[in-house]
């Protein structure tokens, strides 16, 4: 849970109120934070402005800032209203080049016009950065944020990679220039205390790095590390361009906007923002960005009731639910139907149970009714349908005697691929990008590395072992917007003195069985009915020659088969690779499939 510090008086002095150390903890329980530390005592020992530390949940971003304590805190006690945020035309562009796809793909950006910053506003707008750099942005290896004196540069602004030798600019706080391989190792350096190297990684290994520059080719900022000396913010600056660069569209527009909602109040027009034209080469589209649409979201006043306990009306609702940013109105489609408008900031509600705990927070947990009344509420919870699956792979293997192993799902780039035969070709495993060790350097895209180190490690018990595992293997989709999905296998092993194939086709028949999937004898004759077969495959080279098949499975009448996984007597070579000093035969399936 982030913990936020803030200056004690200073939020009191917005809160319009001096509260004493158990009223505010008080205050802090009921909104749903928490009050972590009060510095007071300690900070007049040493002569400093005491500070208020408060834990508030992850998924809060908005509370990661004094700025949006206060807010908050106050549209809660009803000494304010929810801003209303409004866009201004933009009066620039954003260029996305096609060559920043093979980087770090997505970039916004947002103008702050007119802006008064004091010492205090100053240190949050940076301590919000930091804040949202390692919590949301996952120490910037998802977003980068850039903050830049928009009087210094000229737009339109653009958005490239180029070769580490191409870019030359004076980092932040620098008076030297540096090209971006040379930055690359002048942040490396130990002696270098401003903790920028631990984002080296992120782009060192790279051909091209991502730049961000305006129209005279003046380099704002090397995301995701550092920005130029030349647009350096102070105290003094009126008008501030933000740049967002990203891998995750989703989580760079959330950045963008909890940034510019929350500083823009410090604008000579509050809570309005100057908006960007941004136009990728990537899709040959465009959009205007931030985008300040509010979510609509409908919600039923009975389940809010039903869920606390309580016989509120809707107006009641409508009321508890204003006090945390959530305006409501009755739907015109009935009334028990509630149409709730959910602020930009509040990007932590996803699903009509999010509003009710906000309805629960308005209305005051500690007022809510114990004992009987609470009993007409359900919190009946369901399976995934994929995990129901998973359950019976695991009940009809643990039926045939084999027993179910937990591997890794993070394993060493040989063991998923050297160790079992097989060539990366760069379009199906997700690396890490800075892995702690050797051991973990791939997400698996097979469960036969996980069995065999855990065969590995038991091969003194006595033979046959026969162990089976159900679980995901991640592979790289570059169309997907996160780049890799996850899907559900299943896979078992016989180990022993023989190969025992047949035991483990036996077993595969076994699982067949249980999801009422008959075996097709005649698949070559053509035959067009729901069953499986198998067809050998020499391509497979983690078999042996001529012990290698594929699954082939049809799911209903007509349909064209597929392949869903294959089984084989595993070759010497893997075993060795793997100090496994017997014999062994493996099946894996695509669990997914019998969805």
């Amino acid at each position: 849970m982030p913990t936020v510090s803030v200056n004690k008086k200073q939020l009191f002095d917005l809160l319009g109120k001096q509260y004493g150390n158990e009223e505010f903890d008080e205050l802090c329980f009921e909104f749903g934070i928490e009050l972590d530390e009060d510095t007071t005592e300690e900070a007049l020992k040493n002569n400093e402005e005491p500070e208020l530390k408060i834990e508030i949940g992850a998924n809060r971003y908005d509370l990661l800032c004094i700025e949006g304590i206060a807010q908050s805190l106050n549209e809660y006690l009803g000494r304010a209203e929810t801003p209303k945020y409004k866009l201004t035309k933009p009066t620039t562009k954003l260029y996305i080049e096609q060559s920043s796809e093979q980087i770090r793909p997505y970039a916004a950006a947002a103008i702050l016009r007119n802006i008064t910053f004091t010492e205090k506003s100053y240190a949050s707008f940076i301590a919000l950065q930091d804040k949202l750099h390692s919590n949301l942005c996952r120490n910037r290896s998802l977003v980068a944020i850039g903050t830049h004196d928009y009087d210094t540069m000229e737009g339109p602004v653009y958005y490239r990679a180029l070769p580490p030798k191409d870019i030359h600019f004076i980092p932040l706080n620098q008076t030297k220039e540096f090209n971006g391989a040379e930055l690359i190792e002048f942040y490396k350096q130990p002696e270098q205390k401003n903790n920028l190297g631990r984002f080296v990684p992120l782009i060192e290994n790279s051909p091209v790095f991502p730049i961000m520059m305006d129209k005279n080719d003046v380099v704002c900022s090397l995301p995701p590390l550092i920005n130029s000396e030349h647009t350096k913010i102070t105290l003094d600056t009126r008008n501030v361009f933000i740049d967002i660069t990203a891998i995750d569209k989703t989580k760079a527009d959330i950045v963008l906007n909890q940034l510019v909602a929350m500083f823009s109040r410090y604008c000579d027009e509050p809570f309005t923002v100057e908006a960007v034209e941004v136009v990728s080469e990537h899709n040959n589209q465009s959009r205007i960005v931030p985008d300040f649409t509010e979510r609509k979201m409908e919600t039923s006043v009975t389940y809010i009731n039903s869920a606390l306990g309580l016989e509120q009306t809707p107006e009641q609702i409508v009321a508890c639910l204003k006090r945390m940013s959530l305006d409501a109105v009755k739907s015109n489609k009935s009334d028990d139907i509630l149409e709730v408008t959910i602020p930009i900031t509040r990007t932590d509600v996803l699903h009509p149970c999010d509003i009710m705990e906000d309805a629960a927070v308005g209305y005051g947990f500690n007022n809510l009714p114990k004992g009987e009344k609470l009993s007409n509420a359900n919190f009946i919870a369901s399976a995934l349908p994929i995990n129901k699956i998973s359950d019976i792979f695991r009940v009809a293997s643990s039926q045939a005697s084999w027993v179910e192993v937990l591997p890794l799902t993070l394993c060493s780039h040989d063991e998923n691929f050297k160790f079992l035969r097989m060539k990366d070709d760069n379009t199906k495993v997700v690396k890490l990008a800075n892995p702690k060790t050797l051991e973990y350097q791939v997400v698996r895209t097979t469960l036969l590395p996980g069995i065999l180190k855990t065969v590995k490690e038991n091969r003194k018990h006595s033979l046959p072992i026969k162990v089976f595992e159900t679980g995901d293997v991640v592979f790289k989709n570059n169309s997907l917007e996160r780049k890799a999905y996850n899907e559900r296998h299943w896979g078992a092993i016989y180990v022993g003195k023989n190969s025992g194939f047949e035991i483990i086709q036996g077993l595969l028949g076994k699982i067949m069985q249980t999801f009422r999937t008959e075996w097709i004898a005649d698949y070559g004759a053509g035959s067009t009915g729901r069953g499986y077969w198998i067809e050998q495959d020499d391509s497979l080279s983690t078999y042996f020659p001529g012990r290698g098949a594929r699954v082939m499975f049809r799911s209903k009448e007509g349909e064209n088969a597929k392949v869903v996984g294959n089984l084989g007597v595993l070759h010497p070579e893997v075993m060795n690779n793997f100090d496994v000093p017997f014999a062994a035969s493996f099946v894996e399936l695509n669990a997914e499939v019998f969805l």
